[in-house]
């Protein structure tokens, strides 16, 4: 970790500067707010106390990185051991109710009928026009039980969506409990599982990806484990009461692997690991098909169409999409954030980049980008205008990084 290339001292030169959030994270300025109307998680005094340099994201203020570790050996540490990450900005919401399945089924693209209990699913809630206002995670908690998790940024928005759509479903089949009196925290990298495991009494190897269980968790009670996260690495997303949080952190970190981590990782991670962060790569503007993500909508949603936006989302995934995100490496040049055109070998805009990040663990910049169909397949070569540079770009198949979920 101590030797790094001459390239990754130079993309990550301002890591660890107050700059730090604009070098090295893709953050939309549409999401920042005032510091007079931040919020604070539980955990804001402790960032503090350890060295937090604290950004607004979301509404929120939140840890960007530590003192300790630059962005560059934040994101490598994850990869190689295990980084301990405060996500409570995050919306969790509890539904429940007879009608709680056939609700998010339709606010959804989530085939939750065949969904077993404590396994989670990765969704969008879209809307009637075929657009993506947020992505989440849905857990099935019990027969009529379930455990979302949505983005901070569009908490608002999901909020007065659900409450909208609950008029009109009825609100005596459904029940909505933000779950605001609890934390969330992620525990990411290869060495997450053996620091978790010596704070619970199960076998957490009969934890797979995308299932998740209620457990004590170093005597705390009422975590909720779920093995998933936004890194591309094993490792667990934990839902704790608000008041237990402080004792859970303070005992993970006493793990050896365990280092704190901020956003400035985080979104380097997400973006190796080719997911989509809201606002960047996803927005009302694009479908699920648009964005690549038709593997979410399986054959039997395909079928029924009973979810919001499914006209033109189905006849899209039919017709096929007359653009779509890719994958771009950039092997020369600066690195390529969102907003710079991409263009042809005649200059002519063609496309736009959405996220663009040095990558530590490949050592060459990479990108996602919306390009017309014609300009998706593997191996196209492509220009990115980055200021007064062009570069070449390439297509690849994403994740960048390959995935080592516990499956």
């Amino acid at each position: 970790m101590a030797t790094v290339s001459i390239f990754l001292r130079s993309a990550f030169l301002s890591s660890s500067r107050a700059t730090a959030v604009r070098a090295n994270a893709s953050f939309c300025a549409k999401k920042f707010s005032t510091a007079e109307d931040l919020k604070k998680t539980p955990l804001f005094d402790f960032h503090l106390s350890n060295g937090g340099k604290m950004v607004p994201f979301a509404g929120w203020s939140m840890p960007v990185q530590y003192s300790d570790l630059s962005v560059i050996n934040s994101s490598l540490h994850t990869r190689s051991s295990s980084s301990l990450f405060d996500v409570s900005h995050m919306l969790q919401t509890q539904v429940t109710g007879k009608g709680a399945e056939k609700f998010l089924e339709y606010l959804t693209v989530a085939n939750l009928a065949n969904l077993k209990n404590g396994n989670a699913v990765l969704s969008m809630f879209t809307i009637a026009q075929g657009g993506i206002i947020d992505d989440c995670i849905i857990t099935r908690t019990g027969p009529q039980s379930f455990f979302v998790v949505s983005n901070a940024g569009r908490a608002d928005v999901i909020n007065e969506h659900l409450q909208t759509q609950l008029r009109e479903f009825g609100d005596d089949k459904v029940v909505l409990t933000s779950l605001s009196e609890r934390a969330l925290v992620a525990l990411q990298g290869p060495k997450s599982a053996s620091v978790l495991q010596e704070g619970v009494k199960g076998d957490l190897s009969q934890l797979k990806f995308m299932s998740s269980a209620l457990m004590s968790l170093f005597g705390i009670p009422d975590c909720r484990v779920s093995r998933c996260g936004y890194t591309g690495e094993d490792g667990f997303e934990i839902s704790v009461p608000s008041t237990d949080v402080i004792q859970l952190v303070d005992t993970l970190l006493a793990a050896d692997p365990v280092k704190l981590a901020g956003l400035g990782a985080r979104d380097v991670l997400r973006l190796e690991a080719g997911l989509c962060l809201y606002g960047n790569d996803i927005s009302e503007e694009t479908t699920p098909i648009e964005a690549s993500l038709a593997w979410c909508i399986d054959k039997t949603r395909r079928k029924d169409g009973n979810f919001l936006g499914a006209g033109p989302i189905l006849q899209q995934l039919k017709d096929k999409p007359s653009k779509r995100r890719v994958g771009l490496e950039l092997k020369s040049g600066p690195p390529a954030r969102e907003g710079c055109q991409v263009i042809d070998s005649d200059g002519l805009k063609i496309g736009y980049i959405t996220s663009g990040t040095p990558s530590p663990t490949l050592q060459y910049n990479i990108a996602m980008a919306y390009l017309p169909r014609q300009f998706c397949k593997i191996g196209t070569v492509v220009n990115v205008q980055i200021r007064k540079h062009t570069v070449n770009g390439r297509v690849v198949k994403m994740p960048f990084v390959p995935s080592r979920y516990y499956i």
